[in-house]
């Protein structure tokens, strides 16, 4: 699973952010079934206004995994800064993956059309 968060930072608060940011990866790094992240600011900027966009990526071995760490007391204290992502979708199924050089190989879908296989999946 990829989780994906999108911010809007101006210039003057970007040290403070990435600050924040680096915590609150830290913080989700220390739960279990978390796989990798990292911290990144686009190298473009296509707004009007002073914002540059900034992004948060996890990944984990399941959504139940990520739901989990969302109860965890240092992903909680970073919440102030993961409320400030802006209003989309942040995660993500991976349904193919492709090594350098290779073809990509398709995954199955996780999901279920049953919302209460899904809340039992997310509680273990």
């Amino acid at each position: 699973m990829l989780v994906v968060y999108r911010f809007a930072v101006s210039e003057g608060e970007a040290d403070t952010f990435s600050r924040d940011a680096e915590g609150a990866l830290g913080a989700l790094a220390s739960c279990d079934g978390y796989l990798r992240g990292g911290l990144g600011r686009a190298v473009d900027d296509f707004s009007d206004g002073d914002d540059t966009a900034w992004m948060l990526w996890t990944e984990w071995n399941g959504v139940g995994s990520y739901r989990r760490a969302l109860s965890n007391f240092q992903v909680k204290m970073a919440t102030p800064l993961l409320s400030r992502a802006l209003p989309e979708a942040s995660g993500f199924e991976v349904l193919a993956e492709c090594e350098p050089g290779a073809e990509p190989v398709r995954t199955d879908s996780d999901r279920t059309a049953d919302p209460d296989e899904a809340r039992r999946e997310a509680a273990r």
